[in-house]
């Protein structure tokens, strides 16, 4: 094993002794783009054409196209790669599945990416089939996949690519509960993080190469323990957690995060940043220098013709569906990561009321749905079919169920259990209300849950049973929800989450977003 050089800032000294074996490299890399085509709205949901014209708009494939080409103009050697999470997110994936976004990629000539959860959406045939489609390795080591027919000689754990001469070493990381996360079926075995990088290193390293990449779906704290807990690693692309590193409003750490002589860089979501790291290298593969920035895909950066021409011939399809206006909201509501997955938000009210009215004439009490499910914000004025399907892109169904009172303290505390790193299980409720506290113990930070008795709000009790709503990925053990697997009476009821909540929007026209206080944290 070669030696690391330990580092605590993201410029190491460069010795000048060294300097003739400097190998240079930069780093292009993207995250958590979710079928965001078509430019997006400060609040990461649709931008219209006329707000894209006026500057207003971010991202999209034609300004992504145009960064990475100028980025590669200014290097002589270069590397592209995705940190996963290509698939899901608006119609464009909902009817092409990962076929267009495959086409882009291609296009704008990556080297490499990692299976994200979200590749899983449509279960490993799908996964396959944009494998096939591409021409860059889709990367997964934490998973045993030889069971599964479809992926089994497909899905490597790592590859060596050749750049500028020399030989890069590329692993994939997938997040370790997938399986409550997506739908990989129960053929592909998911495995610890660290245990499965160091053993790609140790074989690469045998091989010979000294220049290692982690290509990480995993969170910007797993990625932390992961560079902790493993050696040779020299670089850890991120994804997942949607964060935002560099010295900019908003973002979570410096850009790179260096942890020992590892240096994570991760850049936000939605094709909103380009990610651009410039490594150096000495000649026994130490990383000497680290240095770059997350560049904002703004109205500076012109959107390449040809990308926008062929965006809008796919999109054609979708038109008819998506600029159907179905309701009209008095403000914007909101419907933000940073708020859904931390406590009671205005879209997780909307969404949990829509869900509870829809089936309230069936007696159910409460509702229960996963702030991970709340993909974006919607603005104010007139709202489209477009945008709600933005906000809830999973297709879910609803789910109804009877649980005890015992058992919904139970799926509360999986709800809380993950705060700290912004876990999408969090509960966004209606017919409850509950009070936590974030530095308890995970399992016991449910202080107290009332619902309601008539016309009053009342403890829960546990020995009694409750109708409760959710959708139909929860209700079958996503997001760590198994205390629903089993949930007696359990009917899939039918309807789409995104119908039942245009509906819901359009019959409380014009809606008023709001927050009451049913998810309080503990003081």
């Amino acid at each position: 094993m070669k030696h690391r050089v330990l580092a605590s800032t993201a410029v190491l000294a460069l010795t000048s002794g060294m300097a003739w074996a400097d190998y240079s490299l930069t780093i292009l890399h993207t995250n958590d783009f979710h079928a965001r085509f078509e430019p997006i709205s400060a609040f990461d949901s649709g931008c219209s054409a006329e707000d894209n014209t006026a500057g207003e708009c971010f991202g999209g494939s034609a300004r992504l196209v145009t960064a990475i080409e100028e980025a590669k103009g200014r290097t002589n050697n270069w590397l592209l790669v995705d940190g996963g999470d290509q698939f899901q997110g608006t119609l464009f994936y909902t009817y092409y599945k990962g076929a267009l976004a495959a086409e882009m990629m291609n296009k704008m000539g990556y080297d490499a990416m990692t299976v994200g959860n979200h590749e899983f959406d449509d279960g490993p045939e799908v996964l396959a089939g944009f494998m096939d489609a591409v021409d860059f390795p889709v990367l997964m080591s934490n998973a045993d996949v030889s069971g599964e027919p479809l992926l089994a000689d497909k899905l490597a754990k790592s590859t060596i690519i050749e750049k500028g001469g020399e030989r890069i070493g590329l692993i994939g990381l997938t997040p370790v509960d997938t399986d409550e996360l997506s739908s990989p079926g129960p053929n592909v075995i998911f495995t610890q993080p660290a245990d499965a990088v160091q053993g790609e290193v140790d074989r690469l390293t045998e091989e010979g190469v000294n220049k290692i990449i982690v290509l990480s779906h995993s969170g910007y704290g797993v990625d932390q323990m992961v560079a902790e807990n493993t050696t040779g690693v020299d670089v850890i692309v991120g994804g997942h957690t949607n964060t935002l590193l560099g010295d900019m409003e908003g973002a979570a750490g410096p850009y790179p995060t260096m942890v020992g002589s590892t240096a994570i860089v991760s850049a936000y979501a939605y094709g909103k940043f380009l990610g651009e790291l410039n490594v150096t290298f000495d000649d026994e593969g130490n990383v000497t220098e680290a240095v770059g920035a997350p560049l904002i895909m703004d109205a500076a950066v012109t959107e390449d013709e040809g990308t926008v021409a062929r965006i809008a011939e796919a999109a054609g399809p979708l038109d008819e569906i998506r600029n159907r206006v179905v309701a009209e909201t008095a403000e914007a509501i909101d419907g933000s990561r940073e708020t859904c997955r931390a406590g009671e938000c205005q879209m997780g009210n909307l969404v949990a009321e829509a869900m509870l009215a829809r089936v309230a004439d069936q007696g159910v009490q409460i509702a229960i749905t996963n702030g991970g499910g709340l993909r974006a914000s919607i603005d104010a004025g007139e709202v489209t079919m477009g945008e709600v399907l933005t906000v809830l892109p999973f297709q879910n169904t609803l789910s109804t169920f009877e649980a005890t009172g015992a058992t919904i303290v139970e799926a509360l505390e999986n709800g809380v259990s993950q705060i700290e790193e912004g876990g999408g299980r969090f509960p966004q409720v209606a017919g409850l209300q509950f009070t936590y506290n974030p530095g308890a113990e995970p399992g016991s930070r449910i202080v107290d849950v009332y619902t309601m008795e008539g016309m009053d709000w009342a403890p829960i009790d546990p020995e009694k049973t409750y109708l409760v709503v959710s959708n139909n990925f929860v209700r079958t053990g996503g997001d760590g929800y198994s205390m629903f697997e089993d949930a007696a009476n359990a009917y899939d009821f039918g309807p789409d989450l995104a119908d039942v909540t245009a509906e819901y929007i359009a019959s409380m026209a014009p809606y008023q977003p709001f927050t009451d206080g049913r998810i309080k944290v503990a003081e």
